[in-house]
């Protein structure tokens, strides 16, 4: 596949790189021969599965950085968050209702917390706590720093709320969640129950706690995250149509829905999961779409792809992490992975 992606990732325009993919007898992109178990011989710089779509990508894409496994064992990955003050990585395995940790000094993986209440997405906010959107609970709870749990959401109009998905925090110390079924459709990850309200976004006023409904215009709200500057949302919607959609964000409202991207790759088609933005305000998404299309997807702020990270399993979510916010972990599947790139995460985790 080294061939194929040297011909195509110095070149303009994304038709001519993605042509192959509508034969069946071509191979697709990111089907390198590897041994993810990093006992075989080393993949030689640049990593092959790290693939520019646009000139623009050349700057995030460092020479010699490449995609690392750390850990296989999960059965799905989710929710990773990294903790400034801990330097860790914390991220939910939700079939078996735990969490995990990543120390960055020995690459050493711990359970962190079990049960979690068949936790999804995490983040911490600006005090350094945890947040957590529990499925079982069906409820976002925090973490304190005395280990005290504190219910932030649980009902929306005096109903039980879905299913707490993903979550993000905004300076001002609100707290915004998406709340699609998913938990509640069976007991795999978490309890069957019967949805009583329609699928939305919330945001939890910070000094009053007052939950207020954002949007309830997407299907399947799922992953969610600001623009750089705070001025706008990108919410995917896992349901149909499978997109992304943007809204301006002013005076703690939504405004302008537009749609971000389709998520359409050549003539593939696939979703966005979760999604972070980076200081130059493009959106990194975790993927689901088949072989060539799993892993994540880089797009710039104007919804141009720009660049694409394959792996070998579904991405559910993503983060931009270590001591300089340049490390992207990306919770897939059975597994966790990581690469440096040459830009920082925008947010806090």
């Amino acid at each position: 596949m080294t061939p194929m992606r040297s011909k195509y990732s110095n070149q303009s325009g994304l038709g001519r790189r993605l042509f192959l993919l509508g034969s069946a007898a071509a191979p697709l992109f990111g089907q390198t021969m590897r041994d993810w178990a990093g006992n075989a011989q080393p993949i030689r710089y640049p990593d092959p599965d790290v693939i520019a779509l646009d000139k623009s990508f050349a700057k995030y894409q460092l020479f010699n950085a490449i995609v690392y496994r750390h850990y296989v064992g999960t059965r799905w990955a989710e929710g990773p968050a990294w903790c400034g003050q801990g330097q860790y990585l914390l991220w939910s395995d939700i079939p078996n209702n735990r969490q995990l940790r990543f120390l960055e000094e020995d690459d050493h993986v711990t359970t962190f917390r079990s049960p979690s209440g068949y936790s999804n997405g995490n983040t911490f906010d600006f005090e350094g706590r945890q947040l957590s959107c529990e499925h079982a609970g069906r409820r976002v709870v925090r973490y304190e720093h005395t280990g005290a749990v504190t219910t932030i959401a649980d009902r929306y109009n005096g109903k039980p709320l879905n299913s707490p998905n993903d979550i993000v925090v905004h300076p001002d110390g609100s707290i915004w969640f998406t709340d699609p079924p998913y938990g509640i459709l069976g007991n795999y990850e978490g309890n069957e129950a019967t949805p009583e309200i329609k699928e939305a976004v919330y945001r939890v006023d910070a000094k009053t706690a007052k939950i207020e409904m954002m949007t309830d215009a997407l299907d399947k709200p799922n992953g969610i995250c600001f623009s750089n500057d705070y001025k706008k949302v990108y919410i995917c919607d896992t349901g149909q149509p499978r997109n992304v959609q943007v809204f301006d964000l002013a005076d703690n409202k939504l405004r302008n829905q537009k749609l971000f991207t389709d998520m359409k790759l050549g003539d593939k088609s696939g979703l966005a999961d979760g999604i972070r933005a980076d200081v130059d305000g493009n959106i990194w998404a975790g993927s689901n779409g088949g072989p060539g299309y799993d892993g994540v997807q880089v797009f710039s702020p104007a919804g141009q792809r720009i660049g694409m990270i394959v792996l070998p399993e579904i991405c559910a979510n993503l983060c931009f992490g270590g001591p300089k916010r340049n490390r992207l972990f990306m919770a897939a599947s059975q597994s966790l992975y990581s690469l440096y790139v040459g830009t920082q995460g925008a947010h806090i985790a």
